[in-house]
């Protein structure tokens, strides 16, 4: 069972261009979806998709179009009563794959609100293997609730907690990352580099110089490191080794979601006993699935690449 839980949960709407995106211009939209999003539901649809075991949990105000998108994603879903809408997020995406994301802040949540969250998310963990604290969090919620979250967690479930993802950004993962001790961590390698202060730019630095850096963090921060790095692949580390992969050739139709597919692929992995490489191959096929399909469609194993995926051993 893989519990996630999305704070900030969106309503997803993208639109694919004719030509590339001309700002000022009036263009013609060839094809536009909607989808329940958010990075934690994300997650739940491609386990889901995959046949895999999985419980949202996430703020939801029944009177919202919103809870109609969540309802036909077919999820086990336990959804925590709230007032007022859940943001919307537009996506452009141009025929070359180039994409544009309009992410809105949210509603304002409460301390009550935050209190029936966290709540919700420790008893949805019993009987859980990942608990996966997932996406930026709404107007209203501190920078440590993630990490509230985690001692909750850990303090009703003592030793048969779950073990903790977190994929967020900017003062929340600072919050997780200095008090939280999480089991993993998933940033890109902009959000590493916001996140330790060194700039990096894996085009430039290599995947060697992205491994020092993690390696700043692993294991006395966090347990292990699960770095995406778009066409460059991924990077796994821990403190017994570092991993990096490298994608099959795809032709990208939307980046949106992909870092999400690649925790749940690896997720999927682990929890299946695979090794660390193994992992690794995992969360990239799933990401680089996700970023052959249009919006945020949840990639299903028919929709994984087959092309080779290299995975080396980085001393």
């Amino acid at each position: 069972m893989i519990v996630t839980l999305t704070a900030n949960p969106s309503l997803d709407r993208a639109v694919a261009l004719a030509a590339p995106l001309a700002v000022g211009e009036v263009q013609s939209v060839v094809a536009a979806r909607e989808d329940a999003g958010g990075k934690g539901l994300n997650v739940s649809r491609v386990i889901a998709a995959a046949g895999g075991s999985t419980l949202a949990v996430l703020p939801l105000d029944p009177a919202d179009p919103f809870a109609t998108a969540v309802h036909q994603t077919g999820l086990p879903v336990r959804a925590v009563p709230v007032r007022g809408a859940a943001r919307t997020n537009l996506t452009v995406t141009d025929p070359a794959g180039t994409t544009t994301k309009l992410n809105a802040l949210g509603t304002a949540r409460t301390e009550a609100d935050a209190t029936a969250l966290r709540e919700a998310t420790v008893a949805a963990c019993a009987d859980a293997d990942w608990l996966v604290l997932a996406g930026s969090l709404p107007p209203g919620l501190p920078d440590d609730f993630y990490v509230t979250v985690i001692r909750a967690v850990r303090e009703r479930w003592g030793t048969r907690a779950p073990s903790i993802a977190v994929d967020t950004s900017g003062a929340a993962l600072q919050a997780v990352v200095a008090d939280g001790r999480p089991d993993l961590i998933k940033p890109n390698d902009e959000e590493l580099a916001a996140l330790t202060g060194t700039p990096l730019d894996v085009t430039v630095d290599g995947v060697d110089r992205v491994r020092e850096v993690a390696a700043t963090l692993v294991p006395h921060r966090v347990g292990a490191a699960f770095v995406t790095l778009g066409s460059a692949g991924a990077l796994l580390i821990t403190a017994d080794g570092a991993w990096h992969g490298t994608p099959p050739p795809i032709r990208v139709r939307s980046t949106v979601g992909a870092g999400d597919s690649s925790l749940a692929g690896f997720l999927l992995a682990r929890t299946a006993g695979a090794a660390p490489a193994d992992a690794v191959r995992g969360g990239i096929r799933y990401g680089a699935a996700a970023a052959s399909l249009p919006g945020t469609q949840p990639p299903a194993p028919a929709d994984l690449p087959t092309g080779d995926v290299p995975v080396v051993t980085l001393t």
